[in-house]
């Protein structure tokens, strides 16, 4: 009898033993699908993670890259238009020191042999009012004399160089000013220089 009870104490702790070892193992193996499963999670969140900081890197990138293009363009417009404005400025400059009177006279006499057309009326010219004067005192005489026109000389208040002409009593008029022969010759340089400016850019 006590051997009896000796073996059914046995194998009930033989079968409590296999029990608590296989329950041990089904909890070890959720445990680890558990584990397996955060991890995945873990490795899919981190992808995305770095795809997303991946593109705002490439958007930000891309906007950096449009910006410094832009500011470039901007900087070059400016700088462009800061050189033709100088161009201008010594344009006019050189011209004004060009046109003194004796070239102001020469000037004013080829182009008005060259475009006033039969007898006409007078020929009014428009000039700076210290050309004027000595044109007037030292050279309308002579003017005259070669061209054999009645010309009547005016001070125009806005010329500050050369001479704006009409030979139709002011109906039409043609600019030999000094800003109005600088817009000729700055209208045939600026492309050239534009040029160059484009050619310094892809070096």
């Amino acid at each position: 009898m006590a051997e009896e009870i000796r073996d059914l104490i046995e194998k009930i702790n033989q079968e409590g033993i296999k029990a608590a070892e296989e329950k041990a193992q089904k909890i070890e193996a959720a445990a680890k699908q558990r584990a397996d499963d955060i991890l995945t999670q873990a490795r899919l969140e981190a992808e995305k993670m770095i795809v997303a900081a991946q593109e705002r890197i490439k958007r930000e990138e891309e906007k950096e890259k449009t910006l410094l293009t832009q500011a470039g363009r901007d900087l070059l417009l400016s700088l462009r238009n800061e050189i033709n404005a100088m161009l201008e400025r010594l344009i006019v400059s050189e011209i004004q020191q060009a046109l003194t009177p004796e070239a102001l006279i020469k000037l004013l006499s080829e182009v008005v042999k060259k475009y006033s057309m039969g007898d006409g009326g007078d020929i009014a010219v428009l000039l700076e009012k210290e050309d004027l004067e000595i044109l007037e005192k030292n050279f309308l005489h002579k003017l005259r004399e070669e061209t054999k026109k009645n010309i009547i000389l005016r001070p125009g208040e806005e010329i500050s160089g050369g001479f704006i002409i009409s030979f139709d009593s002011g109906k039409s008029s043609y600019y030999f000013t000094d800003k109005g022969l600088a817009v000729y010759i700055g209208a045939y340089l600026k492309p050239k220089l534009n040029k160059i400016l484009q050619e310094s850019i892809k070096e």
